[in-house]
């Protein structure tokens, strides 16, 4: 199955506990999100930063955890990220936590892309979920 729609979120500079050296900078960030759309609902979690001193090269990874309704099913879950630039060139992994799913989602599985355009966040969920008993 599959989900589409906007979603809207606020990134927040969160104190680190690691400094990075050799130029390297580190960051930490606090993730807020309102999904709208074929899943709709609002997320949080964390985000950990690594910029490169070669402008376009970085890594992040992220866990966010999910309420609210999808294709009218309600519950939560967790999406887990890796991303990475290089020289400009993006890689982003965003895949369901295996187990993590809750309520009406139970034993959800899928992945998320996400694209970017006109400075509005746009999501694709491909997801697989059994059947309600």
């Amino acid at each position: 199955m599959q989900a589409t729609g906007e979603f809207d979120v606020k990134l927040q500079p969160q104190t680190i506990h690691a400094s990075g050296s050799d130029g390297i900078a580190l960051g930490r960030m606090s993730i807020a999100k309102t999904f709208h759309g074929e899943l709709d609902g609002l997320s949080q979690g964390e985000m950990l930063s690594a910029v490169t001193t070669v402008p376009g090269s970085a890594g992040y990874v992220a866990i966010e955890q999910v309420h609210g309704r999808l294709h009218g099913r309600s519950g939560s879950f967790v999406l887990q990220h890796f991303g990475t630039m290089d020289h400009g060139t993006p890689r982003l992994v965003l895949e369901v936590v295996p187990d993590s799913a809750s309520g009406e989602l139970l034993g959800l599985t899928g992945a998320m892309t996400i694209r970017i355009e006109g400075g509005k966040h746009y999501y694709t969920f491909d997801y697989t979920l059994p059947a309600q008993p």
